[in-house]
């Protein structure tokens, strides 16, 4: 899971971006509303942790943009202030969640995994499409309750294509989620992973569509 972080306290900051590392997410941060991006993309980010009080800037506007933008990613304000009106200004404004500063931090990471959750339409950490059971959070994935021995990549696939069953995963989308930080990996790599994931679960379980990507079966 790919975090963008936009916080300006520097502590708070190297903080949130050591503990995501340790649970295994990968982070981008930033501390001013000019840095960050103009409109929020599902393809590379999975949630954004949005500070209302920056520097140059609110984070209800950039929230507020990137809605009327019809970006989708959820987002998770974390903030100081206390009253109660900016809270629901702020769910109101399109934020999935608010998380009141100081927090707990697996707290904060619950709520992540709840939104996201929510935005790939899964009921639990426990995914299942039908005898294939995917735990994101565990990186555990079984056939009728046997354990699956797959690589880190070969896992990261089948996480993407179980977001959304019987939904099509571009391949250019695919090769960005594998790598949110670096270059995009090279599609004959992805093919070759997806080859060995089929091994693994069962050919009939990924449909490749012809010049567009793949799909997990429902």
């Amino acid at each position: 899971m790919h975090i963008l972080l936009i916080e300006d306290d520097l502590d708070l900051g190297r903080g949130l971006q050591g503990a995501l590392k340790l649970e295994g997410w990968t982070s981008e941060w930033l501390r001013r509303a000019e840095d960050a991006p103009h409109r929020v993309d599902a393809t590379t980010v999975d949630c954004v942790l949005l500070d209302l009080s920056l520097p140059d800037g609110s984070g209800f506007d950039l929230l507020a943009r990137w809605r009327r933008l019809a970006a989708s990613v959820p987002v998770v304000v974390i903030t100081a202030r206390t009253a109660v009106e900016d809270r629901l200004s702020g769910l109101d404004g399109g934020a999935d969640d608010f998380v009141l500063k100081p927090f707990h931090t697996p707290e904060l990471f619950s709520r992540i995994r709840a939104v996201v959750r929510r935005s790939a339409r899964q009921a639990s950490n426990t995914w299942r499409i039908g005898d294939l059971t995917v735990e994101p959070h565990r990186h555990e994935a079984s056939i009728d309750g046997r354990r699956l021995d797959l690589s880190a990549r070969e896992f990261q696939l089948l996480v993407e294509l179980a977001r959304d069953p019987g939904a099509v995963m571009a391949k250019g989308r695919l090769s960005q989620r594998l790598e949110p930080l670096g270059d995009p990996v090279d599609f004959t790599v992805i093919e070759v992973h997806m080859s060995n994931l089929r091994k693994k679960i069962g050919s009939e379980r990924i449909r490749t569509v012809r010049g567009v990507g793949y799909m997990l079966v429902p």
